[in-house]
């Protein structure tokens, strides 16, 4: 079985497959100061905790835009599963070209959604993933990442509102009963939501016109199915698309390896 990790800024998700299965998902809060040993006695207690055994972990591929991090995935991972992590970085086959000023931008969770996406729904096709950033990702007919946007996420909106006005509240993220609010909180809330709305619309217009008509659009992340919903364009939400991609590229990586 395979056990693939996105670290994000935001949060952290976890999954184990059984050959294309995906067994099991959790989702975290990441913490920037976990050691190795907080890692390690964490992740074999979730597997446990759904019937699988540490002992049955084959291997390890993770994505991580928390470089801080990295040392300690990596030792928790030699450490609780005798195994050497594969990190998703520079140099690794993916099978899909990246068509980036510099390439190294991309982040690792950009790169294994969209080689998810591509192969589970075809291009050309649109990533949009709701996490600490709201991103979209473009990729082509054949298969190829053609680069991006990056919009400020829910959270980060909603707590720059919070700091930098004195009399306006942290407030719940949510769909307000009417656009037009009658106190501070919901007038918060609906211009969160529907400017969120209204970003992601405005966005994917302007990049559908540009790929295709025929473009595919889907989304994942945190809060997608809070925005993917009433968004004009009917987002399906993937809520596994970022293991999924890792999962292809690990395969990728074993068979790449095995015809050196």
């Amino acid at each position: 079985m395979l056990l693939v990790i996105d670290i994000g800024n935001t949060n952290s998700v976890l999954g184990v497959f059984e050959g294309k299965t995906l067994r099991a998902q959790w989702r975290l809060s990441t913490n920037r100061r976990q050691t190795a040993d907080e890692f390690g006695v964490f992740t074999r207690n979730l597997l446990s905790l759904d019937g699988i055994r540490p002992e049955g972990i084959t291997g390890v591929m993770i994505a991580s835009v928390v470089p801080p991090l990295n040392s300690a995935l990596e030792e928790m991972s030699a450490k609780y599963f005798r195994l050497e992590a594969v990190f998703l970085g520079p140099g690794m086959r993916t099978g899909m070209a990246i068509h980036y000023d510099n390439p190294q931008e991309v982040g690792a969770d950009r790169i294994a959604n969209s080689v998810a996406a591509f192969e589970k729904y075809g291009g050309p096709c649109i990533v949009v993933d709701f996490g600490t950033a709201i991103t979209f990702d473009a990729i082509s007919g054949k298969g190829e990442y053609l680069g991006g946007v990056i919009a400020p996420g829910l959270g980060v909106s909603s707590e720059a509102l919070f700091q930098q006005a004195a009399r306006l509240p942290r407030v719940e993220i949510r769909e307000p009963q009417r656009v037009i609010g009658t106190n501070t909180v919901a007038s918060m809330q609906s211009g969160l939501f529907h400017g969120a709305v209204g970003m992601v619309d405005g966005i994917l217009d302007r990049m559908c016109v540009t790929l295709g008509a025929k473009t595919k659009v889907v989304a994942t992340g945190g809060q997608a199915s809070l925005v993917a919903a009433a968004s004009k364009y009917k987002i399906p939400v993937d809520s596994s698309l970022t293991l999924d991609g890792l999962r292809i590229i690990y395969e990728r990586h074993l068979a790449a390896a095995r015809h050196k």
